[in-house]
């Protein structure tokens, strides 16, 4: 007796879509970025965490996936906590779930703060949709590609910066170009092993552009950059610095792939995704001695 495989229900390919796995990689850097710069325990932080949480990362990964089904198709890491294939019929209602969710959230954010968050709040929303987006298709311009990639995570964090209204002082500055370059770092690295799917269907990358063992270099060179940079941040800050090893670590021995053996730098994303638990619990910790040491 054959079985015939079904899709999963709307709601399903609604929250594998979103990757709930990254839901905290936007959410902690509003949050603690709030927190830090002297925002207080409010419905600002409540509203900003929830949206940063669900409807943001449906609207970034949903637009994606939509837009890059061919490609998905394609992908063998696709199906799993690394993003699902949606069908065909899931698409509009995905783009409308995302915007939906989305609008009410951004109206309110937007009230709440002044000129200065709410133009961060559009331009970051922007890279989200440009990332994607047909005819705009940022995630086809090499090194715009890793530009705007970083800017969906390090965005959250400025837009708590600009809601809270303080002032951005040097320390920041440090952490948010940080942050900035490893978040570069760990794009560039994420494309390398979907060279040969995106080649196939016609998609460009930083990675197809300049090649597998060149991109995995940029990205080894983006982490020691950003660790770099943490050290004019002061003690103990600058202790964030050292988060970067692991990542140089577990990315350095891909330095040498050839784009036919590109997929095999998959071993390295896996590893990538823990270390970001890792990395997150270990900044936390740091926080919370600095904010006990304030």
């Amino acid at each position: 007796m054959s079985t015939v495989e079904t899709a999963p229900g709307p709601l399903r390919q609604l929250l594998g879509t979103s990757r709930p796995l990254s839901w905290i990689n936007t959410a902690y850097p509003f949050a603690a970025a709030y927190l830090l710069a002297g925002g207080g325990l409010d419905a600002a932080l409540l509203i900003g965490t929830v949206f940063f949480l669900i409807p943001y990362n449906l609207l970034m990964y949903g637009v994606n996936d939509v837009f890059d089904h061919d490609s998905d198709l394609r992908n063998p890491r696709k199906g799993g906590v690394e993003g699902i294939v949606l069908s065909r019929g899931m698409h509009r209602v995905t783009l409308w779930a995302a915007a939906l969710s989305t609008l009410p959230f951004v109206l309110v954010l937007l009230a709440m703060g002044d000129a200065a968050s709410g133009a961060v709040l559009v331009v970051v929303l922007a890279a989200v949709v440009g990332y994607s987006a047909p005819r705009i298709r940022l995630k086809e311009r090499p090194v715009l590609d890793s530009l705007t990639s970083s800017t969906h995570f390090v965005g959250p964090a400025v837009f708590g910066l600009a809601l809270s209204g303080a002032p951005v002082g040097p320390t920041a500055l440090c952490v948010l170009g940080a942050f900035f370059l490893w978040g570069m770092a760990s794009h560039a690295f994420g494309a390398v092993q979907d060279v040969q799917p995106d080649r196939e269907a016609g998609i460009g990358s930083i990675a197809t552009v300049i090649g597998a063992a060149r991109t995995v270099r940029l990205a080894l060179a983006l982490y020691a950059a950003a660790g770099l940079l943490m050290l004019p941040a002061g003690w103990p800050a600058a202790l964030a610095g050292l988060l970067v090893v692991p990542y140089l670590v577990s990315t350095w021995p891909f330095r040498s792939l050839t784009d036919d053996e590109a997929e095999r730098a998959h071993r390295g994303w896996a590893r990538f995704l823990r270390l970001n638990l890792l990395s997150g619990f270990l900044l936390t910790q740091l926080l919370l001695w600095m904010a006990l040491r304030a």
